[in-house]
């Protein structure tokens, strides 16, 4: 299998119903333009693969209910995350994240996450908390989109006060 974008690789294989299986594909980057062909795979698994960054036109799947993201590389999730609005289940076990987008606030599907065996921001891990089973996977995906939209606010918060000071300049 070629370990570019998957170049080799023939999707309609990996589709089963609304599944699409690409785990254990060897991946670099993930074929976004294929997989936008399948609007009808709701369910895609890119576990244990070698992907390091996800490209920002991913977040144009937004068709996708579920996403496998586990056991990969990825240090960090495209700015726009928050895209993928009918996102309702999310594993991101064992990747090297740190934080997360502030958009990820904007996924308001999400009832289920898992975020264990990331070198999470102490505050980030403590709010997502262990997902060792289904009712704290949940707690997960409720506390982390609590936690994201609080830090929205804050932002746009502090962007008000820059705006309502930049215009009291202009003023005098």
């Amino acid at each position: 299998m070629s370990r570019g974008g998957g170049k080799g690789l023939n999707l309609k294989d990996k589709l089963d119903g609304n599944e699409l299986d690409l785990s254990l594909c060897d991946l670099n980057e993930v074929p976004v333009r294929e997989l936008a062909a399948f609007p009808k795979a709701t369910v895609l698994d890119l576990s244990c693969n070698n992907l390091i960054s996800l490209p920002s036109d991913f977040c144009s799947l937004m068709h996708l209910v579920k996403l496998d993201l586990s056991k990969n590389r990825l240090q960090q999730l495209p700015l726009d995350f928050g895209r993928l609005v009918n996102l309702q289940h999310l594993d991101l076990l064992n990747n090297r994240l740190v934080t997360l987008p502030v958009s990820f606030a904007q996924l308001k599907n999400l009832k289920w996450l898992d975020l264990k065996d990331n070198p999470l921001d102490p505050v980030l891990a403590k709010v997502a908390g262990d997902c060792l089973d289904e009712k704290q996977c949940k707690q997960a995906a409720v506390k982390v989109l609590q936690h994201m939209k609080a830090i929205q606010s804050e932002q746009d918060r502090q962007r008000q006060r820059k705006l309502q000071a930049e215009r009291g300049k202009h003023k005098e």
